[in-house]
């Protein structure tokens, strides 16, 4: 589905939610949803990540019924529209199977397939890329956030090729913000490589996070900036994916730092 090593891609963030972080209610409506897709498509996103349901911290859980109705029509509504990848946001494997059903191209697990293996068996069924996250939450017995990653990441893997999954299939993804502190988000960003050794794609999702905000001490919609900033710092380390909110700006970042980094490909 992509030449990754090339350039960077763009993965466009679209919440259907009342309550995300940033961007809550702002498409919960579906002709805003509809508008949001078309206008990232325009601005050069590569994929678009919908989510229905917030991951932000505290954020209130929302059973795979209402998950699946939020995001059906959406779904369909915009493969209308548009022709590149759609990726779901989701962990529950019968969202991703509900979704796979009417033509979703990527699942993106915040649980890097370790909230329900079954999901593993879902996207093996489906032979499509998924999205393994890093996720710190609950585990706070670590003394260093990179050898806790390696370690979460690995099982993962073995969880999904346990499953069948293609090695083509897997992308990783660090988890930055995911239970993890502010020292360990920037040591994550200064390390960021490490996770290249283990021989996968790697997408870096830092848009707006509170990482940025503590530094900058700026609301959300404010950290423009701020995420360019890891997208250039997550590019010269060999991120070959970059989730974000604000697709014009991270591209045209994204383009002079490709334009420097990959200059031999």
């Amino acid at each position: 589905m992509f030449k990754f090593g090339t350039r960077t891609h763009i993965m466009g963030i679209l919440n259907v939610t009342p309550d995300s972080f940033s961007d809550g209610g702002d498409y919960f409506d579906l002709e805003d949803a509809i508008y949001r897709a078309q206008q990232m498509v325009e601005q050069g996103a590569d994929i678009i990540d919908i989510g229905a349901e917030s991951t932000r911290p505290g954020a209130e859980k929302v059973s795979a019924k209402e998950e699946i109705k939020r995001l059906k029509p959406v779904i369909k509504a915009i493969k209308d529209k548009v022709s590149i990848p759609i990726s779901i946001d989701t962990y529950k494997p019968e969202v991703a199977k509900a979704v796979l059903e009417i033509g979703v191209d990527i699942i993106n697990d915040v649980w890097g397939l370790q909230w329900d293996e079954k999901m593993a068996e879902v996207v093996s069924e489906y032979d499509i890329p998924i999205i393994i996250m890093y996720n710190a939450r609950g585990n706070k017995e670590r003394t260093s956030i990179m050898e806790a990653m390696t370690d979460f990441l690995n099982r993962s893997i073995k969880v999904a090729k346990q499953a069948g999954v293609k090695d083509s299939n897997i992308i990783l993804d660090p988890g930055v913000g995911f239970g993890t502190t502010q020292e360990e988000n920037l040591e994550i960003m200064r390390n960021i490589s490490e996770l290249k050794n283990l021989g996968y794609p790697v997408l870096l999702g830092t848009s707006r996070k509170s990482m940025i905000g503590h530094i900058l001490d700026l609301p959300p919609k404010e950290r423009v900036e701020g995420t360019v900033a890891t997208t250039v710092m997550g590019i010269m380390q060999g991120v070959d994916i970059v989730r974000v909110h604000d697709i014009k700006e991270n591209l045209r970042a994204a383009k002079v730092t490709d334009a420097i980094v990959r200059k031999n490909n």
